[in-house]
């Protein structure tokens, strides 16, 4: 979650899309500038260095129309598509859920290759009406038109992302099939280990038989990619009907809004905890946030008023609420205060933080290594 945030930081707002928040990466514009001047370097061809960075926005804007793909299906079933942010190596879209069956999530993984393989189709049957379906495949780098480029393009899009491996939609499209055979936890770790394989062959291939740099890139984003998709859905089992009392913090300490920062500065260092809940009279006020304090001490001083630089309006939560839902919530949220304070009949008994949590997962996952073992 603390990397999607700092790459939404790094991002420009193109607006929003059929519903859709669309951002834009800073360092996408960093790799036009990088096209462009290659192109002009090895050509001296200012028309052909532009040529190269209109090919790849209109490469950026297919890779877009396949992230609403899967937007688009997703909405089918209810699910909502919070953003979808372009980057250098493609795009991302974060939707609230995969599907809740393996028929939904079929039909998402599948949303965006399919619109890949329709642009592709379109630009075929138009070359083809027209007459400038004029070059073969393996002449389109030499000299193929533009929109014969952006065809086999897509093509290699569409094939590409069919590859049964995570983070590639090929890897749900392999999970959502084993899931109407296996749960999903099962699915995942075939996936994932199917993954792992085909990772492995691209860097065999990209070290000792193509010797391509990007194929051993590819293959360490595939290798990450599996093992990232598997701990998540572990975790999302693990978290799955289990209630916020089971987890939460109950050894924690509270702050008042007339305490100073430089009082609390003294219980920051006698312990480990990071944010503290402001309470008085009982009541819970609001939460003075980590992050936020050492620039409020630097640029305000030690006498500042924890009420004068505490967050309000943090999410709360209730010991029996789940704790795969608040999580779910916080996420969405987003914003710096990370700890949510739970409540009963509005006292204060416990905090959650994605330390906890972290905590509560890694026992929950020894004992049941341990029960494998056993």
């Amino acid at each position: 979650m603390d990397a999607m945030l700092a790459a939404m930081r790094w991002s420009i707002r193109l607006g929003r899309w059929f519903g859709t928040e669309v951002y834009l990466h800073l360092t996408f514009l960093l790799l036009l500038g990088f096209v462009g001047f290659s192109s002009w370097a090895s050509s001296r061809d200012a028309g052909q260095a532009l040529d190269s960075v209109l090919f790849y926005v209109a490469l950026f804007a297919c890779v877009l129309l396949h992230e609403f793909g899967h937007a688009l299906a997703a909405r089918r079933y209810g699910i909502r598509t919070r953003d979808i942010t372009l980057l250098p190596i493609g795009g991302l879209a974060r939707l609230d859920s995969t599907g809740e069956n393996p028929w939904q999530e079929l039909v998402i993984a599948l949303g965006g290759p399919v619109v890949n393989l329709v642009i592709a189709a379109g630009l075929y049957a138009g070359m083809r009406l027209t007459g400038h379906l004029d070059v073969t495949v393996a002449e389109v780098t030499v000299r193929g038109s533009f929109p014969m480029q952006l065809l086999v393009a897509n093509v290699v899009l569409f094939v590409f992302n069919l590859i049964p491996a995570f983070p590639m939609d090929g890897g749900r499209v392999l999970r959502a099939l084993l899931s109407f055979r296996l749960d999903k936890v099962q699915a995942t770790r075939i996936a994932a280990a199917v993954g792992k394989g085909a990772a492995f062959l691209f860097a065999f291939a990209g070290l000792f038989w193509l010797k391509n740099p990007l194929l051993m890139f590819i293959a360490l984003f595939v290798w990450m990619g599996a093992g990232q998709e598997e701990m998540a859905v572990r975790t999302q089992s693990i978290l799955a009907r289990v209630p916020v009392r089971s987890a939460m913090l109950t050894d924690f300490h509270t702050v008042s809004p007339f305490d100073s920062l430089g009082d609390v500065s003294g219980r920051i260092l006698a312990g480990s905890q990071k944010d503290f809940p402001v309470v008085h009279l009982g009541e819970l006020e609001g939460v003075l946030v980590h992050a936020e304090f050492f620039p409020a001490l630097r640029d305000r001083g030690p006498d500042t008023l924890v009420r004068e630089v505490m967050r309000t309006g943090c999410l709360t939560a209730r010991p029996s609420d789940e704790l795969e839902t608040v999580l779910r919530q916080l996420q969405e949220a987003g914003g710096t205060c990370t700890t949510i304070p739970v409540l009963t009949d509005g006292r204060l008994v416990g905090l959650v933080t994605a330390e906890n949590v972290g905590e509560f997962v890694m026992i929950r996952t020894a004992l049941a290594a341990r029960g494998r073992t056993a």
